[in-house]
């Protein structure tokens, strides 16, 4: 390396930024913008995809699960491969394999095609959330660091508030292809400014790469995932659901077991599971997961399809929620090295726990006003939760695992987003069925309309109402909103629960000495720089 290269990537003077840190915060930003943005404006954009491809609800079900699972399967091993190889490199690989799924996905000719390129988008997305936090924490040290940490998380509660509105208003203007089509021009530019500005890193001695274990813990973890999201679908104790158990824990042991063999190459520092705020952040992270992006994706669909709005008059009254959410996570990047994180970890979620209750006052005539005192409350603690995790997940650990634990941290995450939106949905919709069957008028259509409580759930209650004799359409329609409500109260309870529980974890497994002190409050040299101040790193 260069005396100018080193002099590039010598630490800036406390209160300045090098051009670097910036772009590398700009792009970053605009990978998860994207990122966060997929997992909400397809929501909006459904009834329209079903209209296109006349899909079943199942495909509907699939079109949001294939993101999650292929996020969740290969999060972990993009970390490690990063730390090993360079988490430039393997960023850049993650934004060309996402802009090459989204044109895929805007294309689509049916909803297979579809199903499969959000496999390979999520794959794409997996390894920008896995690397993006590192790429960060590699640039910015010290109180810089927090603030990097307050605009990126305020960057993606942006991007997941204002998801519904801007996909809403896409698919009424230009067509639901377009939320995925907008990705293409967006992740170009992000590429080029990449390659001329973001330096790349990696670990000081970085172990050859471990493909065996890559393998087979995403394999396992697929496999785990796949079983979750199917169960209820297929039933839990049908041969195929076992079978995807069976295959995943078989997987998930060989992959303990060469982690235990070899720990000089390992992919997995099984260490971290002896920090014990490693394992609470974990934890509340799936925990929030589960309870949060199911609850929003039902929310979404209760404005839109029983209180009858367009896909973008529901964005801009769950308002309310986005624009909370945004400022929440944008000031939160400061608490990070001023407040326990305990406090802000177990305080967001409690902050959720009380929206999701709130949801539990809607009732059957109720107006999207009602939802309001859930929507500030949970955007809150969305927005309290999202910053600060990014920041504590890279601080578990030395800076040369950062890309490792970030892809830890986001796999908790993006499992529990695949396993929340399939387990308590299909609570709900179990729910749904039951009220919906209980009522005078499914016994009246039964014969001639069965089927009709699935309908409910998937949101199209107003459609089949529309489908009915004039006679039996106002006694139906009555009796969709009134079980649409009650699934809605009884998913809302439960989701309210796992909160809960999610807090309680922060509270009292989260502490400030499992941290890296360094890499939240004081600035100066970053730990891996001042153990290696002449690293072979170059400017592109």
């Amino acid at each position: 390396m260069t005396v100018s290269d080193s002099r590039a990537n010598a630490p800036q003077p406390e209160g300045r930024l090098s051009d670097n840190a910036v772009w590398t915060l700009v792009v970053v930003s605009v990978a998860t913008f994207m990122l966060m943005l997929d997992l909400t404006v397809v929501n909006v954009a459904l009834p329209d995809i079903r209209k296109s491809f006349d899909s079943s609800f199942s495909a509907l079900q699939w079109v949001l699960d294939a993101y999650a699972l292929g996020l969740a399967a290969i999060l972990l091993a993009a970390g490690s491969l990063a730390d090993r190889i360079g988490r430039k490199k393997v960023f850049d690989v993650g934004l060309v394999v996402f802009v090459i799924a989204s044109l895929v996905c805007g294309l689509a000719q049916n909803d297979l095609t579809l199903i499969l390129a959000r496999f390979v988008q999520g794959l794409g997305g997996a390894i920008l959330f896995a690397v993006g936090p590192a790429l960060i924490g590699n640039e910015f040290h010290g109180k810089q660091r927090g603030m990097a940490f307050g605009v990126f998380g305020g960057v993606a509660g942006l991007a997941i508030a204002f998801g519904p509105l801007i996909g809403g208003g896409l698919a009424e203007s230009a067509g639901w292809r377009w939320i995925f089509l907008i990705n293409i021009p967006l992740t170009l530019a992000a590429l080029a400014v990449g390659y001329t500005k973001v330096r790349e890193s990696r670990g000081t001695t970085p172990p050859p790469v471990d493909w065996s274990g890559m393998v087979t813990f995403s394999a396992g973890l697929f496999f785990l995932v796949l079983a979750f999201m199917r169960g209820q679908a297929d039933g839990w104790t049908s041969a195929q659901i076992i079978a995807y158990f069976v295959i995943a824990i078989v997987l998930l042991i060989v992959f303990a077991g060469l982690q235990i063999s070899r720990p000089g190459r390992a992919m997995f520092d099984l260490t971290l599971f002896r920090n014990r705020t490693f394992n609470g952040l974990s934890i509340v992270t799936a925990l929030c997961a589960i309870a949060v992006m199911s609850a929003l994706f039902l929310l979404i669909s209760y404005v839109q399809n029983v209180l009858g709005y367009s896909a973008f008059g529901a964005g801009v009254r769950l308002l309310p929620l986005t624009i909370l959410m945004f400022v929440a996570a944008a000031a939160s990047g400061s608490l990070v090295a001023k407040v326990a994180p305990s406090v802000i970890i177990g305080g967001s979620q409690l902050f959720i726990t009380a929206g999701l209750a709130c949801v539990l006052f809607v009732s059957d005539h109720s107006g999207w006003t009602a939802l309001i005192p859930a929507m500030a409350l949970i955007g809150i603690g969305m927005g309290m939760f999202s910053t600060p995790r990014g920041a504590f997940a890279i601080a578990v650990t030395t800076p040369d695992k950062s890309g490792m634990a970030s892809g830890v941290n986001e796999t908790f995450q993006q499992s529990g987003l695949a396993v929340g939106i399939a387990a308590l949905g299909a609570y709900f919709q179990n729910r749904v069925n039951a009220a919906y069957n209980s009522t005078d008028i499914a016994a009246q259509l039964h014969d001639k309309a069965p089927g009709l409580g699935d309908v409910i759930s998937a949101g199209g209650g107003r459609e089949a109402a529309q489908s009915l004799p004039a006679q039996a359409a106002e006694q139906f329609q009555h009796a969709a909103t009134s079980a649409y409500v009650s699934g809605l109260h009884h998913m809302m309870a439960v989701a309210a629960v796992i909160a809960a529980i999610s807090a309680v974890v922060g509270v009292f497994l989260l502490r400030r000495s499992d941290l890296d002190e360094s890499a939240l409050a004081n600035p100066g040299v970053p730990p891996e720089a001042a153990a290696d101040p002449v690293r072979g790193v170059s400017a592109h």
